[in-house]
């Protein structure tokens, strides 16, 4: 890319390989959240201007900017998170089973643009060479990414989709008893991506749980993908 674009620039192709498909999966993911909402009777989102692709409206400075910075430097973790979009569950035309549906769409919508780059795979060869390869890398990261957040956001922990979507589909009590936990969520998501594997290190030992976890479930996903979209036979 930096044939094409210069060496000023080629730092700029080379973050934006990552940049650009992070960025698309946050912004859809959010942006679901609250098209959903509307669709099952809650505007708030809508009337906050949240249903939009505009990323600037899902960034938190803090959450998404800061935080990874900060984790990234110390601790070589990017871990942060997007501006949650509002949803008045109370609205809802049926709260306990909406949820699910208003939860669901951000993981889901992450699938759909991972199948969408598998798709679009396909076309780089038709670019300029140098063009075709930071095509390639970036749609190639963006598989990889979206099944992530899609995976990484189905952990039924809440504030997690994963955590609503299991609030929605369990017993009542069951339900009630795990939406409690939601004020130590992010606490707990803290103590198992961060701090863990970090104790790991100290000890020798690998204790990040989450990822041994999610990597053959991420492995098996973002392959079962590319195979869909006619990648591999």
């Amino acid at each position: 890319m930096s044939e094409l674009l210069g060496d000023p620039l080629a730092l700029v192709a080379k973050h934006s390989i990552w940049i650009l498909p992070v960025l698309l999966a946050i912004t859809f993911h959010e942006a679901s959240h609250g098209w959903m909402a509307l669709k099952f009777g809650d505007d708030t989102a809508k009337r906050l201007g949240r249903v939009t692709f505009n990323p600037l409206r899902h960034i938190d400075p803090f959450g998404t900017v800061l935080l990874p910075l900060l984790f990234y430097i110390g601790f070589g973790i990017p871990f942060g998170y997007a501006k949650p979009v509002p949803v008045n569950f109370a609205r809802l035309y049926n709260p306990k089973r909406d949820m699910v549906w208003v939860a669901a769409a951000g993981p889901g919508t992450n699938i759909l643009l991972a199948l969408a780059s598998g798709v679009l795979l396909h076309l780089t060869g038709l670019l300029p060479q140098s063009v075709g390869r930071w095509a390639d890398a970036m749609l190639t990261f963006s598989v990889l990414i979206n099944v992530v957040m899609a995976l990484f956001n189905m952990i039924p922990l809440p504030p997690l989709d994963g955590g609503r979507v299991a609030v929605g589909l369990l017993p009542m009590r069951l339900a009630i008893a795990l939406q409690r936990t939601e004020r130590y969520g992010f606490f707990v998501l803290i103590a198992l991506v961060v701090l863990l594997p970090l104790v790991g290190n100290e000890l020798g030992m690998n204790l990040n749980i989450v990822w041994l976890v999610l990597e053959p479930l991420v492995d098996w996903l973002a392959e079962l993908i590319l195979r869909v979209t006619g990648h591999w036979e």
